[in-house]
């Protein structure tokens, strides 16, 4: 059994050897598949003889971004947040563990975020392994060195993304099906992100365009910026390294109109078909429905209730508590839906409604609604499972609020690091966004440390990193001890559409495991334990 195991394990690591002629029809948002291709199940790394090759080996390690990313299951630590929620009930329970904080070793999101992280990482080893040492004949001197850059990049941002999940992880840095690797230190984890980031950084051209889905130099000095954050933060609490994210995120900011990064001055456009591509995007994972590839279903109806009419998937939904807290404005619009214009048969009805619903009259659960996961109402494509709309998985405003607080905690902070802060909160407001305001923060508000972890917890609301800030400040309990289904006071609509206050029982899910340090990360998957004792230390 266990050899059976490992030569699926090898045949899918060395899948990427097709016809190098292949290479030529895939692109970045292609789905590829490498554990259909009979031709690949050879037991050895194939050293790369040509471009074709190369280009195809990266394309595949973007084909399994793309199936990994694809739904839900991709952020599932992002339940853990106070910004969302998901269904008290029906066959949500692996993100109803992440919400309520009482993840088990048996989670089957878990599983399935960890394989798909671990077989983007087993794609970038066998890349790495395969150029090694070559120099593969092609015109463009700098291809080589551009590819193989975004693989260090893809690796890089994988072992984040698993690590702020389980903190502990096992860093695989080669094609080895034999490998029994134990849990790494934090330390170590932080330390090879950094030096993928920094030979990422050190590869890849200054601008690959406005809205590429491929990482530049900007895209990966950003993503350093944001691991310092996390690396000043708990559990190493290095302060030190709040200077190197001031730097790297000033860095990025220097040389934004070379990177091709910028603010986009109309918020709500982010989440919308139109928007999909985006000078805001540092990095963004994209979705097409051409050949066999996957497009993107973790919007659309998994934002809406199951109520007739709407008929949603009831997977993700805004906390109530976080929702009435966010100041109103352009920002909060651009976040959320707190009413739906439908028709009698209590379908949305852009175009000639007949009443609106508000989130309080939901039949289902009554939860706000995240327009950024519903989506644009003109797009149409509320309605479906699917869509095309991209995931920012990093925006330049994070670029612009880490700058801002990173240079508060290391206590550097000049008027760059205010106007950086300030930038963001008056788009929030509608404001142009390099003009000063009256409405600007200043050292009157408070330091302009907490001042952008603020701004941030408004700013990136429903975009899954939330619990990542409060894990790194440990805030955890500050955020959520207070999460209770609790009497509300709503509005109840007659036939003419006239309200008055009615109380009503929000449904929430309760926390019911700690919210203290102990508790901060996600257990390693049960299977993966029994499978390699090694990662159960």
């Amino acid at each position: 059994m266990k050899t059976i195991k490992i030569y699926k394990l090898v045949k899918e690591l060395l899948g990427v050897f097709f016809l190098a002629a292949l290479a030529l029809s895939f692109n970045s948002c292609e789905q590829f598949d490498l554990d259909e291709n009979p031709a690949g199940s050879q037991l050895q790394v194939v050293t790369y003889s040509s471009m074709p090759q190369l280009e195809l080996g990266v394309t595949g390690i973007y084909g399994k971004l793309n199936k990994a990313a694809w739904m839900s299951t991709f952020y599932v630590n992002g339940w853990s947040g106070d910004d969302i929620t998901t269904h008290v009930a029906s066959n949500k329970a692996d993100f109803r563990e992440y919400d309520q904080r009482f993840v088990t070793p048996e989670n089957s999101r878990t599983q399935t975020n960890w394989n798909g992280v671990y077989e983007m990482i087993r794609a970038a080893n066998t890349v790495l392994q395969s150029v090694e040492g070559q120099t593969l004949p092609d015109p463009d001197p700098t291809k080589q060195e551009r590819l193989v850059g975004e693989t260090y990049f893809l690796r890089a941002i994988m072992f984040n993304h698993l690590m702020r999940i389980h903190g502990r992880i096992p860093l695989v840095l080669e094609v080895d099906p034999f490998q029994q690797p134990s849990l790494a230190s934090q330390l170590e984890v932080f330390e090879q992100i950094e030096s993928d980031l920094l030979a990422a950084e050190s590869r890849l051209p200054v601008s690959t365009n406005v809205g590429s889905t491929r990482p530049s130099k900007g895209t990966a000095r950003a993503f350093l910026a944001r691991l310092y954050m996390d690396w000043a933060g708990f559990p190493l609490k290095d302060a030190s390294k709040y200077t190197a994210a001031a730097s790297s995120a000033k860095s990025v900011m220097d040389n934004a109109a070379s990177h091709g990064f910028g603010l986009e001055p109309d918020l709500a456009k982010l989440w919308s078909l139109e928007g999909r591509f985006n000078q805001e995007g540092v990095f963004t994972i994209a979705y097409s429905n051409a050949g066999d590839n996957l497009t993107n279903r973790k919007m659309g109806k998994l934002g809406l209730p199951s109520d007739p009419g709407l008929n949603g998937w009831q997977e993700t939904f805004a906390e109530i508590r976080f929702f009435e807290d966010m100041p109103e404005g352009v920002r909060k619009e651009a976040t959320y839906y707190a009413e739906l214009p439908v028709g009698d048969n209590g379908a949305i009805n852009i175009d000639s409604p007949t009443r609106m619903l508000r989130w309080e009259e939901f039949k289902d659960q009554q939860s706000p609604i995240l327009r950024k996961i519903v989506g644009d109402l003109g797009d149409g494509d509320w309605a479906q499972f699917q869509t095309l709309r991209s995931d920012l998985y990093m925006r330049y405003a994070e670029v612009l609020l880490i700058y801002a607080e990173a240079s508060g905690e290391a206590g550097s902070a000049g008027a760059d690091a205010w106007e950086a802060l300030n930038m963001v909160h008056r788009r929030a407001e509608g404001l142009p966004i390099s003009t000063a305001s009256p409405s600007d923060l200043t050292a009157g508000d408070g330091s302009i440390q907490d001042l952008a972890f603020t701004e941030r917890k408004w700013e990136f609301a429903g975009e899954f990193i939330r619990w990542n800030d409060l894990v790194r400040k440990e805030k955890v309990q500050e955020a959520l001890g207070n999460r209770n289904p609790r009497v509300s006071i709503g509005t109840e609509y007659d036939e003419n559409g006239v309200g008055s206050p009615k109380p009503f029982t929000t449904a929430q899910n309760p926390i019911l495991g700690s919210l203290g340090t102990d508790n901060y990360y996600a257990p390693i998957p049960l299977q993966e334990i029994e499978q390699n004792p090694n990662l159960g230390n």
